[in-house]
């Protein structure tokens, strides 16, 4: 859960905050609302964008709309997000809730002139039935050093155990013009790295005659932005990778050698009932390849444990993915049954199981991300500096440099690790080295 809230003049409450929950998209969209809200002038507002990927994630929801009303009682909260779109009447009858509105709405700046008291208290249109691409282009999240950048939402894709698509719709893209003019405000506005982001980000320009593929559009804002320092992309599918994309990772420096992949599960069955469309060896032979061609590439994964029908041996094959792929990011999920996907029709693992196959993968993650850091200490890693005194390499490790300011491109050399971040220190630049050479003698 990330809280975005603006500050009102003076010392009253915010008049503007957003509680988001989930995925970058939702969070570069969160932006969007609280700038569309706070110029029409709301006040008092809490908007709360929801997340349907687990029920774990709309019942945090819920509970911080409670917590919300106790704590801010004259607040107005309006919900949206996906767990509002595929279900709003169940966040209408609560009686804390004063509007329900859907994805389609919320990043339309007119949909915040009003308050909800004059309006529907339900305003979700058929997400199936919308062709336009994501309006939130060039906000970015100032509150951060990287910009997160949507240029696509929605999903064609019916993995068996996904409701996203019926939150998001249909795959759609950002015409490519709009996204170049967005990382030249992005660029402008001093934002040394952009993250671009969508539902289904490798099935960019696939609705789009004229648009190009996601390797195709890299190329493009690398070459319109030769000042942009890093840019980096958030979850891809490794089946749906382009030539061009590969060949960006292999040739572009300023594409950071860092890659999320969906790949769910490690066994061939678990795939298949899934509905994902790689198999185990496509996972092995894309992270073999992608190494190849650019050595320093690391990978992260988003895993299932639990999934329905899953024995023990087919779980290994999952716990086993993160050694054979090399896996050093994780996001972990316990298998959450969504009503009305075919995977909660499926004979279910008992929760118990399901918990403890969620930990081993966790640990798993957690020793893999440690001998990572650890093979770091000692190396000048170049590091952007963001607030808190926290960083970020060019391999999305977190590192330590307390007393730095942020947005700065650092050479870092790292001293330590603790299991969950690096410890560094700026490198003296070679007039200081010099310098204190003279000292020393």
């Amino acid at each position: 859960m990330i809280t975005a809230p603006e500050a009102s003049a003076g010392d009253g409450p915010a008049s503007v905050e957003v509680v988001s929950f989930g995925c970058r998209l939702n969070l570069v969209e969160s932006e969007a609302m609280r700038r569309a809200a706070s110029a029409h002038g709301r006040e008092d507002l809490v908007i709360v964008n929801t997340c349907a990927v687990t029920a774990e994630a709309t019942r945090q929801a819920r509970q911080a709309i409670r917590r919300i009303k106790r704590e801010r009682p004259d607040a107005e909260i309006v919900v949206t997000g996906c767990a509002a779109q595929i279900d709003p009447a169940r966040f209408a009858e609560m009686a804390e809730v004063a509007q329900v509105i859907g994805n389609v709405e919320k990043t339309d700046p007119n949909i915040w002139a009003q308050r909800a008291g004059v309006s529907a208290k339900v305003e979700v249109a058929d997400i199936m039935a919308s062709r336009a691409g994501p309006q939130a282009l060039s906000e970015g999240v100032e509150d951060h050093t990287r910009a997160f950048l949507a240029v696509q939402t929605g999903c064609d894709h019916r993995c068996s155990f996904c409701v996203i698509p019926f939150g998001r719709g249909r795959s759609r893209s950002t015409p490519p013009g709009e996204i170049l003019a967005a990382v030249r405000r992005l660029v402008d506005k001093g934002f040394r790295e952009i993250v671009l982001t969508g539902v289904d980000l490798t099935s960019y320009g696939e609705d789009q005659s004229d648009a190009p593929r996601l390797g195709g559009l890299v190329r493009a804002i690398l070459r319109a932005a030769p000042e942009l320092a890093r840019l980096r992309l958030s979850s891809i599918d490794c089946v749906e990778a382009d030539a061009d994309l590969i060949d960006a990772f292999a040739n572009e420096a300023r594409l950071m050698p860092h890659l999320h992949l969906s790949l769910q599960a490690g066994d061939d069955l678990i795939l298949k009932r899934m509905k994902r469309r790689h198999s185990r060896a496509d996972a092995l032979r894309f992270c073999a390849e992608l190494r190849r061609r650019r050595p320093d590439l690391v990978f992260g994964a988003d895993l299932i444990a639990g999934f329905p029908t899953e024995t023990e041996a087919q779980f290994r094959n999952s716990l086993a993915l993160i050694g054979d792929c090399g896996l050093t990011h994780l996001h972990v999920f316990p298998f959450s049954a969504r009503p009305g996907t075919p995977a909660a029709k499926m004979p279910p693992v008992a929760a118990r199981e399901v918990k403890e196959r969620a930990q081993r993968l966790r640990d798993a993650g957690a020793a893999a991300l440690r001998a990572h850091h650890e093979a770091q200490i000692g190396k000048v890693l170049r590091v952007l500096t963001e607030r808190g005194g926290i960083g970020r390499a060019e391999d999305f490790s977190r590192v330590r440099l307390p007393g730095e300011a942020p947005s700065q491109i650092l050479d870092v050399e790292i001293g330590g690790a603790d299991g969950e971040a690096l410890n560094g220190a700026r490198r003296p630049s070679a007039a200081q080295s010099e310098r204190r050479s003279v000292v020393n003698c």
